[in-house]
């Protein structure tokens, strides 16, 4: 049966190693081969020292426009471009982009459990981190394990945020069940499993969002199918001109 185990953590005022800070936090869990180790994207973005001062940011001639278009302090507006793959559009207070291939409100910058004037960006280099940790976990431990790196996000039309991987290692990050066939024997067309996804969801209603100080989780006998090569980016999006949403927005 599969289970979800969430590891509380110390608070960190500036920025550490992620590696040591995970295995003193799971000291007492055995870690084993085919385990999912499921990660707040803001706690290894704090590891990095991925916080920024907004105070001390000086905006651009652009940061100033799209301030004034979608009403947001102008010092924030330059944080968003430049963490921002590209604009797609926005409402009052929040910027519609991409960031690391990932449809986000304001490039997933977050103010949340941070200090009062400081914001927390993604993670440098995601996937790289997620490879680097899930080679260490092998090499020192001798556990082959997935490692998905998780933000929380809203989902068009439904209240509430769902977790999404904006990284993956060891796993098989999507399943093509295209080509398979349904309950009454009819061939499926676009049916394709977002499997980091979905087990970034079920870790994040386990790890909560607030004080709970849960940003790890641990998925125990989840029969993902795993693998020793890397993951890319670009196997878990797709552009925009291919997603159902933002074409029937463009329409």
């Amino acid at each position: 049966m599969t289970s979800i185990i969430p590891i509380k953590t110390s608070r960190k005022e500036s920025s550490f190693d992620l590696y040591n800070d995970f295995i003193e936090s799971t000291k007492d869990i055995k870690l084993e081969t085919g385990d999912i180790i499921v990660i707040s994207s803001k706690y290894v973005a704090n590891s990095e020292g991925r916080l920024i001062d907004v105070s001390k940011t000086k905006p651009s001639s652009d940061a100033i426009e799209l301030s004034k278009k979608y009403q947001l302090d102008s010092k924030f507006a330059e944080i968003i471009l430049r963490e921002s793959d590209s604009i797609i559009g926005g409402v009052t207070g929040f910027v519609l982009t991409t960031a690391d291939h990932i449809l986000a409100p304001n490039a997933g910058i977050d103010k949340s459990n941070v200090k009062k004037g400081k914001v927390v960006l993604y993670p440098d280099l995601p996937y790289k981190t997620a490879e680097n940790l899930r080679k260490k976990i092998f090499l020192n431990l001798g556990a082959h394990v997935g490692v998905i790196l998780v933000d929380s996000r809203l989902m068009p039309g439904r209240a509430g945020t769902v977790g999404v991987a904006i990284a993956a290692s060891g796993i098989e990050p999507i399943q093509d069940i295209r080509g398979q066939k349904d309950l009454d024997g009819n061939p499926l067309k676009v049916t394709v499993k977002a499997t980091a996804d979905n087990l970034a969801t079920m870790a994040n209603h386990k790890m909560g969002e607030g004080a709970e100080a849960t940003p790890i989780a641990i998925i125990k006998n989840s029969m993902t199918v795993m693998t020793s090569r890397k993951i890319f980016a670009e196997e878990m999006a797709i552009s925009t001109d291919m997603c159902v949403y933002m074409r029937g927005l463009a329409n």
